[in-house]
Formats: structure tokens, sequence, C-alpha cells
């Protein structure tokens, strides 16, 4: 597939990437294949066999990717590794994977590598910033893939020509909630089926230009990637998540792919931004319209004439400042690997900003389902890609069957047969519903449910996204309740947010720490809370909260490596603090 990408546009930009002093450089897909060539070339001179595990820890970079389509095409297999993957999780990824070469994006990871794992089970370490000794540099592994392509000029074709449709490309490890993560072998006729079922959508065009930012130690990153090779847009490559604003004006993309949190910051901090004062009139107008004007855009009607000329003026003044700042070309926004909250897609589309959901885990390659951006189903994922098919369960949970299900779980039998039945059908663990069209609506996570003492059952997922939503400061919230009369909730805040609020409140030179326990801010949060137990259920609605002074960690084990909330953990580590605020229970 990335042969033939550069076969076909040779000439065109593949990647966009920051260099040391922040200029961009640009790569053509046929730079982009010498630069592979040589790492590949490399790699097979240090003795990469074919599948054999190149394990990379870094953050998403220009040489993630390079170093990832070299190890596929010089027939390896690649481990992801996210960089802030801690003690015995770490080595257990390293170990449990059979990496035999290790690509550290600094020396922090090497250090980590030598501590935790040792040197014996490697044959070669590299380097991507900094140098050591025992550790190859980018730049020396190419050197050294030069001198081998020199003595074999077919080398890289040979072991592309050897790589078959079910070979091992990529091993995943899922950052479970509970026990060790469990690894995820992907193949390559998984990534070209994500690629071509995508390409039929019709939703990106060759001539798109996307902004990159997605982990590629997750699977949605990897999946991100292969579709580009299909359908040959460029990509502009920065994982640097504070530079994403600046980066989607400097770079004026037509798509970025994100999390629901992305998302959700932005929303809110335009909210905070607009929260009092004049500003904040005008906007509650614009947004006004822009609800208003929904169910028409929606079924591609006209607008009435007044509405029409009352939501350009919305435009001009208030949605247009929001679209210059992603870049003022953004087609549509693709969310994925959480659930997104309806109101905040509402929210950006009342702007003309479109923001799909799509559906996936690790175990389908990413993409399962998405929403096409001209006509969207707020609430829903889509339906299921090209040659997949979705079946609901008898007890509600969602099953899935196509080419982009895992081989199955590395070295693990056992756990693969409790999640792939003898038909093939992937059982997903996500509780949802399909409507007539085939568009699915996931509604819960079998394993998360929560039942209050009443008998009702809670989905944390919706209760922590109307949090989530409706509470501008809250950058993460975690629902407690299992087995108690009423739900609760711990809270984090965002610390931009909280820094803008302490200047409005005249707080300022107070800690983050100090001004998230200020009895002024709980005052202000109540507000939303209130807002937030309107769109849910009675019996969902969050009676006390507790704000915490931290927000939650990998180090501190709150949360997994790709930010998703480990329960258990939390539940055991605040106990007391959620008991507190349950001792008037009889």
């Amino acid at each position: 597939m990335f042969s033939g990408r550069v076969e076909a546009t040779p000439n065109n930009e593949a990647f966009r990437y920051p260099d040391d002093h922040g200029d961009w450089v640009s790569l053509s897909w046929r730079r982009t294949r010498d630069i592979v060539w040589e790492i590949a070339a490399g790699l097979l001179a240090l003795g990469l066999q074919p599948e054999e595990r190149v394990a990379i820890a870094s953050n998403t970079r220009i040489e993630w990717v390079l170093m990832d389509l070299a190890t596929n095409c010089a027939g390896g297999a690649t481990t992801t590794v996210y960089p802030n993957t801690q003690g015995e999780e770490f080595a257990h990824i390293i170990t449990h994977s059979d990496s035999h070469f290790f690509v550290a994006e600094n020396p922090e990871q090497l250090a980590k590598l030598r501590e935790l794992v040792g040197a014996e089970q490697l044959r070669a370490a590299i380097l991507l910033d900094g140098s050591d000794e025992d550790a190859y540099s980018l730049d020396a592994l190419r050197e050294k893939g030069r001198a081998h392509l020199a003595e074999n000029p077919r080398a890289v074709e040979d072991a592309v020509a050897a790589t078959r449709p079910d070979s091992l490309a990529t091993l995943i490890y899922t950052s479970g909630t509970t026990g060790l993560p469990k690894g995820v072998e992907l193949l390559h006729s998984n990534w070209t089926y994500e690629g071509v079922a995508v390409d039929q959508l019709e939703i990106i065009g060759p001539d798109s230009l996307q902004y990159f930012w997605l982990p590629l130690s997750h699977v949605f990153g990897k999946a991100v990637m292969m579709i580009q090779l299909q359908i040959g847009f460029a990509s502009v490559v920065d994982g640097r998540l504070e530079q994403i604003v600046p980066g989607l004006g400097e770079t004026h993309p037509s798509f970025m792919c994100g999390a629901p949190r992305i998302f959700e910051k932005v929303r809110n901090a335009v909210k905070a931004k607009t929260a009092t004062g004049v500003k904040a009139k005008i906007a509650r107008w614009a947004f006004a319209v822009g609800r208003e004007s929904r169910p028409y855009r929606l079924e591609g009607k006209p607008l009435p004439f007044a509405m029409g000329i009352a939501y350009k003026i919305a435009d001009k003044l208030v949605f247009s400042s929001l679209k210059e700042k992603m870049g003022g070309n953004i087609e549509f926004f693709i969310s994925g690997s959480a659930k997104l909250s309806e109101q905040v897609q509402e929210w950006f589309y009342s702007a003309g900003i479109v923001v799909v959901e799509g559906y996936g885990s690790t175990e389908t390659s990413a993409v399962a389902s998405v929403n096409v951006p001209s006509t969207p189903r707020f609430g829903t994922v889509g339906p299921a890609l090209p040659g997949s098919e979705f079946r609901i369960a008898e007890d509600g949970e969602v099953l899935l069957k196509g080419p982009g299900v895992m081989r199955g779980y590395h070295k693990d039998p056992e756990q693969t047969a409790e999640v792939l039945d003898a038909d093939g059908w992937f059982h997903t663990g996500d509780i949802g519903e399909l409507d007539a069209d085939g568009y699915l609506r996931i509604t819960d996570r079998k394993k998360d449910l929560m039942k209050t003492s009443g008998g009702k059952y809670v989905a944390p997922q919706k209760v922590e996204g109307a949090l989530a939503a409706n509470i501008p400061y809250v950058s993460q919230a975690v629902a407690v309740g299992d087995g108690r009369k009423y739900i609760s909730a711990l809270l984090t805040l965002d610390p931009a947010a909280v820094e803008n609020w302490a200047t409005r409140h005249g707080k300022e030179g107070m800690s983050y720490a100090e001004v998230t326990q200020l009895p002024e801010m709980r005052e202000s949060i109540d507000r939303f809370l209130r807002r937030a137990n309107a769109k849910l259920e009675r019996w969902e609605t969050v009676k006390k909260y507790a704000i915490l002074d931290h927000e939650l960690t990998v180090e501190q084990g709150g949360v997994t490596a790709n930010m998703k909330l480990r329960r258990s953990a939390i539940a055991k580590d605040y106990a007391d603090l959620v008991d507190s605020m349950y001792e008037v229970e009889d």
C-alpha cells in the first residue's frame, strides 16, 4: 500500500512537520519512501526477522511515522508503547511482546528500558533525541541502511514481497482499566481493509490536509496513518498537545481527528472566555440562532429568510472567529476513542463546525463505524464500515464481524476465545442499539454499569459526559455511587480554566490546589451542575461532588496511558472521600 501510494503520487506532499526551529518542513511521498527504505534496510542489517517486534516509546512526531513504516516494510511488526507508561506495565509490554529492538524518543525512555527490562533482551536500541554510546542515532541507522542497500539493492523490496496479508503488522497493548494490558495482534490485512473501507465512504479526498496529533501509540493514530496511504492526503504531524491551536492556525488543515476531551476543552475555553459582559450576551444570542438553524441544516433545507440573515450576523460576530482559530479551513472533525457528548456535537454544529463520531477499539483496528460529515446523526457512531456488520446480542451487547477484527490476543488463546466466538463475531463489551438504517448508538459499557440501592442502573460515562459538557472548569469527572442511594462525583479542574477563573475573581497568585478548594469555586460549579443534571434522568443526577486538588495521572494510577479512567483504582484510592459524601445515609 505504501509503495503503491509512492508510485501513484510521488511528488505530492505526504507529511509536514516542525523542525528544531519551529519551521514547517515538507516531505513528498518519494522523499518519504527514500528515508523509509534507508531505515528499513538499517533494521535488516541489524538482523530484524519477519514479524519480529520493534518497540517504539515516543510521542507522536515524524520520526515515529517513518520508523513504523520502515518496520513494516522490513517485514517486522511494531509494538507501540505510550511514553508515559511506567513500571510493571512498561516491563510487561516489552518482555511479553518479545521486542528485540527498542526505539526511544529520548535518554529518559532508554534509561527506563534499562532499569525495568535490562539489556539482555535487546538486539539494538535506537535513540531519536540525544546520544548514547550503546544506542544508534536515527542518522546512524540510516547510514547503516544505505550501506546495506549498496550491497543488497533489493533488500527492502524483497522484504515487502515476502510480507503476506496475514503477516503481523502491529502489536498494540490495550491499556486495560484492570490488570496488565493484553497485546492485540493486528495484521497487514487489518490495516489495508481500514484504508479501503474508509476510502469508499468518500469523506476524505486526496487533496485534503490533516492535522495529525493523535498518539501513534494508540490504535486510532495508526489507523489514520493507514487510511492516508490509501487515499493519499497530506498530514501535518505534530504531537505536542499545547501546539494544537497554534498549529491549526499556521497550517490551515481541512480535517482533524481527536478524542472527545479535545473538543470539550475547546468548547469550555470558549464558554469561559465569554462568561460575562457584552460578549456573553452576543455569544448566547449567536448560539441560540445556531440551535434554531440546526434542524434545517441537518436536513439540507434552506433557512427561513429572517433566520438566514440572523445566522449570517451570528457567524460574522462569533462563529467566524472560532473557525479562524482552527485555521479557517476546517471541513470537519472526527471524534473517536471514547464517547462524545451529543451536547458538544450540537454546540459545534450550531457554530457551523461539524464534529462526527466514530466507533471502534484496538481489537477492531480502531474504526468499525463512522458518521458521514455531510449527513451526521448526532448521538450515533454511524453505520458499520463497508464489509463489516453489527449485531445486537440478546443482552444488548454490540457484536462486530468484519476484516478489521484482530487475529487475537498475543499468547493468550483463552482470553481471545472469550471475546471472539466460533462464528467470528467480536464481543465488544459495549451495550448499544441499531436504528432502522443501521446507525449504532452506544448506550453503556457492560462492566461499568452502576446500580443504585434503589435498583436503578446508571451508565457512568453518560453522567461524566454531562458533567464535562456543562461545567466549563471540569477536566476529569468520575461518577461514583455503585450500591448507594444516589450518584456522586469526583471532579478535577482544568488548570487553564482555574487560572482564568482566579484572574476574574481576584485570586491571582493562589495555587491550583488552593483555588480548587475555594467556596467561591464551588458556587460557580454549583450553578453549572444544575444545568448538567437537567440533561440526566432523575436517578442519574449528581447529588454531591468533591473537587480534587490535583488531576488524575498515569503515575498515580488514576488513568491508563491513553487517559481512560481506572475506576476500581480510583474508588479504592479515594474511598474515604467517597464515603464522606454518603455519611448521612441510613
